[in-house]
Formats: structure tokens, C-alpha cells, sequence
């Protein structure tokens, strides 16, 4: 009895981790005693395509700390970005939204739209729209979650609009596109593009701040300016449905 007792201590002494936990990020998530204090706080939103994980992102004091990774149910098109309608893909890239891109009575239970195509998907002659993170765990070209997953992503980022933050960042990666992974998809045809991104992605690891993301001469550049305090990109919205 006293080495069952034992066993049983050693194991509800680890931590135990939901699907909404550090499924894909090394950051551990914010205890959930303190989530529901950060209600209104700025917020970020990171999707990793290989990985099925939406990260979410809320600010404690000057770093954008993890609320919790939630697994995606569905996306479509594989790897890659998003470059006409009706093609089924998923997008990739550097997103920015404001409180017009909400969709609380959607058919899909509640739905964000990510704003494509944004200035550059619109340079390289991209076509889409409606492209959403939406609920119903379902989707072609979107993000589907489950409904209880959209209900927490939901509330977060409009208490963050409703406590006065204009713009949110969704940055939206094929994978956690660390220097192994990049080396691993050297040969795709989509690596150039994902050179573009890389810079995000290694600048939020790093500092914990959004990448400042600006559209030149057709191409993404992050940090130009190569200050620690991103402004909001200036990145098109589009229209929910």
C-alpha cells in the first residue's frame, strides 16, 4: 500500500496537459487561474499548419505570453499558400484583423475572418474570400475548431477589440519553421515564399513580440525598421459573411 501510495503522489505531482496545452509551442500555457484575468488584454494568434495547432497570445506586461495551443479540426489543400478561389487551400502568411472581422451568429457557430487576400496575396494576383477560424469542426479552405475551442479564441479577441486594441495579428506558418524544419522543405516549391516568413516567426521566438510585417515590391518584409516595438501592419481587411 505505501509504494501505491507512493506511485499515485509521483504522478499527480506532474502537470497534466489538455489538448489546449503547449501542444506545439515550447512557451508553457498561462495557469488557468490567471486566464480568465487577462480577459481585455491584447492578443496574438499563431497557426501552424503541420502541427493542426491555433496558438493564442495574450500580453502580460510587455511579452505575449501563452493562453493555450488548441488543435485544429480541419483545414484543407495541404502546405502552401492560398492562391485562387475555388483551389480548397488553407492561406499562409501575415494576417491583421479588426472588430469588423467577427462573425458571432456565423452558420459555422462563431467565425473569424482572417482578412484574405491581404496586400500581398493581392499583389501576386491571389483570389479568395471568407476565408475564416470558425467553429463547427468542419471546413474546406478555413480553419475549422470545435465549438468549445471558437468559444475561448472568440471571447479573447473580442474582449481584446471591446478594451480598445484596433488590430490583431494572426500570423499563419506551413510548420514551426525553425532552421531544421526549413532545411527539412528545402526542395518544395514553395520554400521562397516561406523564406519570406521565416522572419516572423523567429522574431516572435525570440522576442515575444508580433512581427512588424509590411508588403514591398510584392514581397513580405518583417522588421524593416528592425525596432523591438512592431506597429501594426498595414495589411487590407476583407469582409465577413
Amino acid at each position: 500500500m505505501v509504494r501505491v501510495a507512493l506511485l499515485l503522489a509521483m504522478l499527480f505531482s506532474f502537470p497534466v496537459f489538455t489538448m489546449s496545452s503547449a501542444v506545439a509551442s515550447e512557451q508553457a500555457p498561462i495557469e488557468t487561474g490567471v486566464q480568465q484575468q487577462l480577459l481585455g488584454s491584447p492578443v496574438y494568434i499563431q497557426i501552424f499548419k503541420q502541427e493542426r495547432t491555433l496558438e493564442l497570445y495574450a500580453k502580460v506586461e510587455n511579452r505575449f505570453q501563452l493562453v493555450g495551443a488548441y488543435r485544429i479540426c480541419d483545414f484543407s489543400g495541404g502546405l502552401g499558400n492560398k492562391r485562387r478561389e475555388g483551389d480548397f487551400k488553407s492561406p499562409e502568411g501575415f494576417y491583421n484583423i479588426d472588430i469588423h472581422h467577427l462573425k458571432p451568429d456565423s452558420r459555422f457557430y462563431r467565425a473569424i475572418n482572417i482578412g484574405f487576400p491581404n496586400d500581398y496575396d493581392r499583389a501576386q494576383g491571389y483570389s479568395g474570400k471568407y476565408l475564416m477560424i470558425h467553429g463547427n469542426c468542419l471546413s474546406i479552405g478555413c480553419y475549422a475548431m470545435t465549438d468549445a475551442y471558437m468559444n475561448v479564441i472568440f471571447n479573447y479577441v473580442q474582449a481584446a477589440f471591446n478594451n480598445g486594441q484596433r488590430n490583431i495579428e494572426i500570423s499563419i506558418y506551413p510548420f514551426k519553421m525553425t532552421e531544421a524544419n526549413m532545411k527539412l522543405n528545402r526542395y518544395s516549391t514553395y520554400i521562397n515564399f516561406w523564406r519570406q516568413l521565416q522572419p516572423g516567426y523567429a522574431y516572435f521566438e525570440k522576442y515575444h513580440q508580433p512581427p512588424s510585417v509590411s508588403v514591398i515590391n510584392g514581397n513580405y518584409v518583417v522588421n524593416q525598421s528592425q525596432t523591438l516595438t512592431p506597429q501594426p501592419s498595414q495589411l487590407a481587411f476583407a469582409t465577413v459573411k
